[in-house]
C-alpha cells in the first residue's frame, strides 16, 4: 500500500462534546477543500508538487484509519486508479465524498459506534513515481507532525462545510496519527495495548504479548489477538502478587479485570484487529493455552 504513496490524514481536533453536523461532503465543497489542501501541503513541502491527490472529503474516527493494510487508504487507492485520465494530463486532484442526495457511499461511511471522539479524521494519498513519493515520504515525515497546521482560511472552511466546532486543523502522516494515538493510550492507562496494535499495524507477520499482570494476557500473531479468558481460579493464581482481600473484595476484583478485558477487546476490534477468546481453568498455563 505505501510502495508508491504517501498516506496520510487531515486530522480536525473538535471543540469537546460537539459532533460534525454532516458525515461527508457533496462534491462542490469537498473540491474547495481539497484545492486548499493540496495548496497547504505544497506551501509545507515543495517536494510534493508533482504528486497526484486522492482525498475523501467523509471524517472518521482514527482507529478506523490505524486498521492493518490500512484499509481505508487501500479504497482509495482501488477509487483512484479507476477515475478516468486523459491523455497528457498531469498530476490529478481527485476527490470523494457524498453524493447529489448527500448519501455517502458505503466505502466512506464512518462507523457510528466510533463517532464521539474529538478527533477526526479525513484519508489522503499521495502518488507517483517510487522516486518522487520516496523523497515526498521521508520530506512528510519530518515536517507534518511539528509544522503540519493547515492555514486559516482551510481550517475556517472545514468547519464551515462540515457545520463543525474546529479548534485545530492539520496534516499527519499515518505513521504520525499513531504516534499520537500512542500518547492518547498512554494518558488514558492502556499503554500496555499499544504495542500490539503497532504490531499489527507495522509488522503484521511478527508476534507480540501483553504480559504484565494485573492487565489481562493477550498474544497478538497470524493477524489476531488471542486473549486469555481465566476462571477464576486461574486469574487468582496468576495474580496472587496483585489483589488480596476477602471474598467480597476479591470477587469485585474479578469483576473488573472482567470489564478491562471487554474495554481492551473493544479497542482492538474498533482498530479492526479481530479477538479471540481462549478459555483457561485453574490448572492451565494460560501463556501456552494462548499458543496453542
Amino acid at each position: 500500500m505505501s510502495g508508491v504513496h504517501v498516506i496520510g490524514v487531515m486530522a480536525l481536533e473538535l471543540t469537546a462534546g460537539t459532533v460534525p453536523a454532516l458525515p461527508a461532503l457533496q462534491q462542490q465543497a469537498a473540491g474547495a477543500l481539497a484545492g486548499k489542501l493540496g495548496r497547504d501541503l505544497i506551501a509545507l513541502i515543495d517536494d510534493i508538487r508533482g504528486l497526484e491527490l486522492t482525498f475523501a472529503a467523509a471524517h472518521f474516527d482514527p482507529a478506523e484509519v490505524l486498521r492493518p493494510g490500512w484499509p481505508l487508504h487501500r479504497r482509495l487507492d482501488e477509487l483512484r486508479q479507476r477515475a478516468p485520465r486523459q491523455p497528457g494530463d498531469g498530476p490529478r486532484v481527485i476527490v470523494f465524498g457524498a453524493d447529489a442526495d448527500g448519501q455517502v457511499p458505503l466505502p466512506f461511511q464512518a462507523d457510528p459506534e466510533l463517532s464521539g471522539g474529538a478527533l477526526r479524521v479525513l484519508p489522503f494519498l499521495l502518488s507517483g513515481s517510487a522516486a518522487d513519493v520516496a523523497v515526498a515520504r521521508e520530506r512528510c515525515e519530518e515536517v507534518l507532525l511539528d509544522r503540519g497546521m493547515a492555514q486559516a482560511d482551510t481550517a475556517l472552511l472545514a468547519q464551515e462545510t462540515f457545520g463543525a466546532h474546529i479548534e485545530h486543523a492539520r496534516y499527519l502522516t499515518v505513521h504520525d496519527l499513531a504516534a499520537l494515538m500512542s500518547m492518547q493510550y498512554q494518558q488514558q492507562g492502556l499503554q500496555h495495548l499499544w504495542p500490539l496494535i503497532e504490531t499489527a499495524l507495522l509488522e503484521p507477520e511478527a508476534e507480540e504479548w501483553l504480559d504484565a499482570p494485573p492487565e489481562p494476557l493477550l498474544r497478538y500473531a497470524g493477524g489476531e489477538v488471542r486473549m486469555a479468558l481465566l476462571d477464576p481460579p486461574c486469574w487468582q493464581r496468576r495474580h496472587a502478587g496483585h489483589v488480596r482481600g476477602d471474598a467480597a473484595r476479591m470477587e469485585r476484583a474479578y469483576e473488573i479485570f472482567q470489564a478491562r478485558q471487554r474495554q481492551l477487546a473493544a479497542i482492538l476490534e474498533a482498530h479492526g484487529i479481530p479477538v479471540v477468546f481462549a478459555h483457561c481453568a485453574a490448572n492451565d498455563d494460560p501463556r501456552v493455552i494462548l499458543q496453542d
